[in-house]
């Protein structure tokens, strides 16, 4: 086992990766750049290196700065969280090179799975349902038209490289179609620069579920259930719940089981997540799998009782997992809240700024996952996320009770947050019966 981990990221991921290794008595080593001398992930870990300015692609996108500090605090390993170079293969790679075990998957795998375009060619090989659509590449504006028709409209254009819903087009018709799959085009390459674009039909209405997977170099692959991350705006998880709701039986084990044969055919090893987008007749198809651990991880700990980080960390250290697929039980419902530092009355404009006063919620069966305290200076350089709101109990009708009370409790003062907006959401009819999908929120809230 290792003996002293680097952190490769900052916020909550990186305390949270500092709590696991602290109680499996591993040394922590923390990275931050100058905006976050103060947060909470420089305090708790055993050593702490700045790698540059506040700006990340001058610091926590410096890979010779992270292996600099790896190198110095004479590390074994290096944990790259979610963001930033998490799913970055080159990284990767020179981690490896530079003598670091990296907590993640191979680099192979990690560059095939990157590639939305190859990765959907590698679950057809496995067998896992994928959207009709482009068999590869589109390359030109005369054969985006001959597979549009052949799928029909509207189609949806989708960047090979990156996410977060850059690079992703609607096409309604012909007349729109050249339009949007060059728009899409130029976004990409700005973004991620990599311009390549493929077809796939319009699912319209779907919901959002992904399922989470965690695999070790002796062929155990394992799920832990699926999770609903349908509440969303422009694609950005909102609220996230696991198990689904109002998912049949019969689906939930075959989007499992499609999961897992993704990884295993991938030669997949340590926690990923294969997404998928479920239909309003219960039908799955694939998108993508995300080849690290999620913002919401937390939820599927909750209903299985697995420590996702210690076992990313026990996989990485060439052991066996502990446990197999008949040891992982589904125990309640879980629902997570990110509580951003934004203004959701004004279109979710970022609000970063001193926290003046904080009052986090508690009582039985409630987590809150967070960086902050009162106090600190929220920075305007990073993600809006200032922490994680995550409920466990036996039902989902009493795990949103919590989760309002909770939510009510919660005091931050100083800055605008998203922990009234959620209520609201909790409130809404749609959500509680557990019949909304990715465009509730859009619908409902944005006008």
């Amino acid at each position: 086992m290792f003996k002293k981990i680097l952190i490769a990221n900052r916020g909550e991921i990186a305390l949270r990766i500092i709590r696991a290794c602290r109680e499996m008595g591993i040394q922590s080593v923390a990275v931050y750049s100058e905006a976050d001398v103060d947060s909470m992930h420089v305090t708790l870990a055993d050593e702490a290196y700045c790698v540059g300015p506040a700006r990340s692609i001058d610091s926590y996108l410096k890979i010779d700065q992270i292996i600099a500090a790896a190198e110095v605090g004479d590390v074994d390993a290096i944990h790259p969280g979610y963001g930033f170079l998490a799913e970055n293969s080159h990284f990767n790679e020179v981690c490896r090179s530079s003598g670091f075990e990296f907590i993640g998957p191979s680099p192979a795998a990690m560059e095939k799975l990157g590639d939305k375009n190859t990765a959907r060619a590698m679950a057809v090989a496995s067998n896992v349902p994928v959207v009709p659509g482009s068999a590869g590449l589109v390359e030109t504006d005369r054969e985006a038209l001959e597979i549009a028709r052949e799928i029909g409209f509207p189609v949806l254009i989708k960047a090979t490289a990156g996410g977060g819903g850059k690079g992703m087009r609607v096409a309604e018709s012909e007349e729109m179609l050249v339009a949007a799959v060059n728009q899409a085009r130029t976004e990409a390459q700005a973004a991620f620069g990599n311009g390549g674009v493929y077809l796939e039909r319009y699912v319209a209405n779907p919901r959002h579920i992904e399922v989470q997977v965690i695999a070790d170099n002796h062929g155990n692959v394992v799920h832990l259930y699926e999770r609903d991350c349908s509440v969303q705006r422009r694609h950005q998880k909102l609220i996230e719940e696991a198990p689904s709701p109002n998912l049949p039986a019969l689906q939930r084990k075959e989007i499992c089981d499609a999961a897992v044969r993704m990884i295993r055919g991938a030669d997949y090893s340590n926690a990923g997540t294969v997404e998928f987008i479920v239909d309003e007749n219960d039908e799955f198809f694939f998108i993508e799998v995300n080849a690290r651990i999620q913002v919401e991880h937390p939820v599927s700990e909750m209903i299985t009782g697995v420590d996702l980080i210690k076992a990313q960390i026990t996989v990485a250290a060439n052991e066996p997992l502990g446990f197999s697929q008949d040891d992982i039980q589904c125990s309640g419902h879980a629902i997570e809240c990110r509580i951003n530092a934004e203004n959701p009355d004004l279109n979710f404009q970022p609000n970063p700024g001193k926290i003046t006063k904080l009052y986090t919620p508690g009582g039985f069966g409630v987590r809150f996952d967070s960086h902050v305290y009162g106090g600190y200076n929220v920075p305007p350089h990073y993600d809006s996320m200032i922490g994680k709101l995550i409920i466990h109990r036996p039902t989902r009708e009493e795990a949103i009770a919590t989760m309002r009370r909770a939510l009510a409790e919660m005091q931050v003062e100083g800055i605008s947050t998203t922990a009234a907006f959620h209520d609201r959401v909790l409130q809404h009819p749609e959500f509680i019966a557990g019949k909304h999908n990715t465009k509730f929120v859009e619908r409902e809230f944005m006008d």
